[in-house]
């Protein structure tokens, strides 16, 4: 039987480049793992609970006049933070409405469902949804789409 030189010099060139490799990768991970540890460099850093900051003990701080003025202003109408973009109204008083809070992205709410902290959707109409507030005494509010540009 006769054998090939060159196959026989290739798989041996072959052979002896896998195991090269394989020595040289035990090398490197032992020197590694051998190594004396070097010390961190990092400085130790001690923590401290801030203490709690309120906006009385802020005001106060300022000369306390802010927080009155704050206080004894009128909030806005709570109508006025909301603008109705859309209805999908059904005859069956189902429907949804999508209503815009304090300038935010409009999202969509359910009739009954909660629009606001205390304010639900009660019902929508055509062009219009009636909202109630349900804080001490029910009261509602209707929000009217803006009329239709011709």
């Amino acid at each position: 039987m006769q054998t090939d030189a060159y196959r026989l010099w290739s798989t041996r060139i072959v052979t002896f480049t896998v195991s090269g490799l394989a020595v040289a990768s035990a090398v490197y991970w032992g020197l590694k793992g051998w190594s004396p540890v070097a010390p961190s460099t990092a400085q130790a850093v001690m923590l401290v609970q801030a203490s709690l900051v309120t906006p009385q003990a802020v005001a106060r701080a300022l000369g306390g006049g802010l927080v009155q003025a704050q206080l004894t202003a009128k909030a806005p109408p709570a109508v006025s933070r909301y603008v109705l973009v859309g209805v999908l109204a059904k005859r069956s008083q189902a429907g949804a409405a999508l209503i815009s809070i304090d300038g935010q992205d409009a999202k969509p709410v359910r009739v009954g469902g909660l629009v606001d902290e205390g304010v639900t959707l009660q019902s929508v109409t055509g062009r219009r949804a009636v909202l109630t507030s349900g804080n001490g005494s029910t009261s509602s509010f209707t929000l009217e789409l803006p009329p239709l540009e011709k």
